[in-house]
């Protein structure tokens, strides 16, 4: 018995020393920004890991340029919009108006510009492979009080599969998102923060 758990254990040794067919080389730069350039508009589910290590899950749309939108499931009241230059953070169950700040203050931004171009952005302090998995660190440098962000492709076929924001003071939220659908429609009203405010019976301030 103990010969056999030793066996067991040089073998496991020697297939971690192996590199495995779910390897792949680093996607460059460019072929990152094609992906994100493509990617108009896509809906999926989400789970967010909150800085203090809890989940959050919900669904979660992309409309590219410029809008995204969080729906948060029971019993998390918060429904996140980006859309014209600004984001609004909903509570579902206030009258107040939304919390907002501009877009241009997350490290979202560099996601959802009109024309990303990762490799001459100034923007990319960490650009590397670990094994299927290209990860992307971005910052801007003239602002490394609005934080960064990281993301997490995989290949074949490129997918933007996870991101995570640190902020100014180290706090980290991870957002992992499930199968993206990239044929839906969906309609400008789901970015709209005035009206969502209406249809909430809340007050925008904006």
């Amino acid at each position: 018995m103990k010969l056999m758990k030793i066996l067991i254990k040089i073998i496991a040794t020697s297939l971690c020393l192996v590199p495995t067919v779910a390897s792949a080389e680093k996607l460059s730069l460019d072929q990152l920004s094609v992906y994100l350039n493509d990617l108009v508009s896509a809906k999926g589910g989400f789970t967010q890991v909150n800085p203090d290590n809890t989940l959050s899950k919900g669904n979660f749309m992309i409309k590219r340029p410029g809008r995204m939108r969080f729906e948060y499931a029971q019993p998390n009241p918060a429904l996140v919009v980006a859309s014209s230059g600004q984001i609004a953070i909903f509570d579902k169950k206030s009258t107040a108006g939304p919390q907002g700040f501009p877009l241009g203050k997350s490290p979202l931004a560099i996601i959802l510009k009109k024309d990303v171009n990762l490799r001459t952005s100034g923007l990319i302090v960490s650009h590397v492979e670990e094994g299927p998995l290209t990860k992307v660190i971005a910052q801007d440098p003239n602002h490394p009080d609005y934080g960064k962000i990281q993301l997490v492709f995989t290949s074949e076929p490129v997918e933007l599969r996870q991101w995570i924001v640190t902020d100014q003071s180290g706090q980290k939220t991870t957002v992992i998102l499930g199968d993206l659908d990239k044929s839906v429609y969906l309609p400008a009203s789901l970015f709209d923060i005035d009206q969502i405010a209406v249809d909430l019976g809340q007050t925008s301030d904006r």
